[in-house]
């Protein structure tokens, strides 16, 4: 195990390896969604999926989201807490607690 931040032991891999030339917001951005692609695959004829192979491909969709914040200079945390507030106010418990309905059909 790194002692380091995630963030920076990511950007320490990558830049072993001269991958940052790469790593443009619109090619990370992309990544994201192939690397989702792939996870959703996991569960294509079913909802039973081989575990290990779920992790793997959500570790891959986190690290390309993980490298696109980094990229746009963002806290990937900060921005998720920001997003949290904002789905909080739309789905408020008392109306939305046990339902799936969309926040303006509430």
């Amino acid at each position: 195990m790194s002692a380091l931040p995630l963030d920076e032991e990511l950007a320490e891999f990558m830049n072993e390896r001269d991958w940052d030339q790469f790593h443009s917001p619109e090619n990370l951005a992309k990544s994201v969604v192939i690397e989702a692609g792939e996870l959703l695959e996991c569960f294509q004829w079913g909802a039973e999926a081989d575990l290990d192979r779920v992790r793997s491909e959500l570790a891959d969709v986190l690290t390309y989201c993980r490298l696109l914040a980094r990229k746009l200079d963002l806290d990937a945390e900060q921005i998720v807490r920001e997003k949290l507030a904002v789905t909080r106010g739309k789905y408020p418990v008392e109306k939305a607690r046990g339902r799936s309905t969309k926040y303006d059909q509430l």
